[in-house]
């Protein structure tokens, strides 16, 4: 390995966007540490972990990727000592609590690791020589309701959700401490991403899976909010150019330039798998202070790094039913509800 090979430190490993990203990563034999609260998941949610052609055994199965489980909101001195040892230049980060809904009963604990205990890591990281970039993987829950248009970059938020608030409120955080320490963040907020070894609670693989088994699926709102849904293939690869290229300070969207309302995208999955959209669907209420619609305007990237989405949602959804399929019988036995844990 050569000594001039660059390092990158991705937290939030165990999430869907960060083991995509780390595998992107490991295919061009970059060096690559992960973190996360957790332990590793099964291996058919870590595509780094896959078979593939080069290497049967995935592509972790090398000295190139190591792993830590730590928990920023408990051990920011374990974290700190692993990057001080590690000096990666580069840091992306997706850990944060997700799933709107449940942020609603227990506030606190999104606040505490979306902002707090983000504002602390972030103190400190600001104070380390070696590091030459720092993405945030952040969200269009920020902005709000888009409604009909489609929103370019800016931060005119209007949150509606703990969630969204503890996003939004990082996300300003962050840009205090660019424009007080030049701290090089770069932002990115991605559409509704989707595709294989994504979480059971998802929409489309909790759907695929309501429909490869006839379990009954709840329709929130009866599914008429709309929806941009890109394909992960597509995000990391855009994420990894921004990290490289993008300039410190600045805030870039990730999406296709076309959307769909969950009612039809559910449809369309119930066409793909044989089944009438009657035999599993039961609607209920929409969640609460859940947005009509995220539109993001990617013309940004489009024109300024000639970034394009390659995968359509026909094509996605396709390989992520493939994915569904082959895993089956093990995913069947796993729950299909977001368990919380604090």
């Amino acid at each position: 390995m050569e000594l001039n090979t660059p390092k990158f430190l991705v937290l939030g490993s165990n999430s869907f966007s960060g083991a995509h990203f780390i595998t992107e990563l490991l295919e061009e034999e970059n060096i690559v540490c992960g973190v996360s609260r957790s332990k590793e998941p099964k291996s058919f949610f870590l595509p780094y972990k896959w078979p593939r052609r080069q290497h049967p055994k995935g592509l972790a199965n090398n000295s190139n990727f190591t792993h830590y489980s730590i928990d920023i909101n408990k051990d920011l001195s374990g974290l700190l000592e692993l990057i001080d040892h590690f000096q990666p230049q580069y840091v992306v980060n997706f850990a944060a609590l997700g799933m709107v809904s449940e942020s609603w009963k227990n506030p606190t604990h999104w606040y505490q690791t979306n902002t707090l205990s983000q504002v602390a890591f972030h103190d400190e990281l600001r104070k380390r020589v070696f590091l030459k970039k720092y993405l945030h993987f952040s969200t269009p829950e920020v902005y709000g309701n888009t409604g009909d248009h489609w929103t370019r970059e800016n931060n005119n938020f209007a949150p509606t959700t703990p969630y969204a608030v503890s996003r939004a409120a990082c996300d300003l955080h962050l840009h205090s401490f660019y424009k007080a320490y030049q701290f090089p963040v770069v932002f990115t907020r991605a559409a509704n991403v989707y595709g294989p070894g994504q979480q059971l609670f998802r929409i489309i693989p909790k759907t695929m899976l309501s429909a490869r088994t006839g379990r009954s699926l709840k329709l929130h709102g009866g599914g008429v909010s709309e929806r941009s849904f890109i394909h992960i293939k597509d995000v990391v690869k855009a994420t990894k150019q921004l990290l490289l290229k993008a300039d410190p300070g600045s805030s870039w969207h990730i999406s296709t330039k076309n959307s769909i309302s969950i009612k039809d995208l559910v449809q369309r999955i119930c066409n793909m798998t044989n089944i009438t959209f009657a035999s599993i669907i039961e609607e209920s209420a929409e969640r609460l202070g859940k947005d009509k619609s995220y539109l993001l305007d990617s013309s940004a990237i489009r024109n300024q790094f000639q970034w394009e989405d390659k995968i359509s949602l026909t094509d996605g959804l396709n390989d992520t039913l493939t994915w569904i399929d082959e895993n089956l019988a093990k995913l069947i036995k796993l729950p299909w509800e977001y368990n919380h844990k604090p």
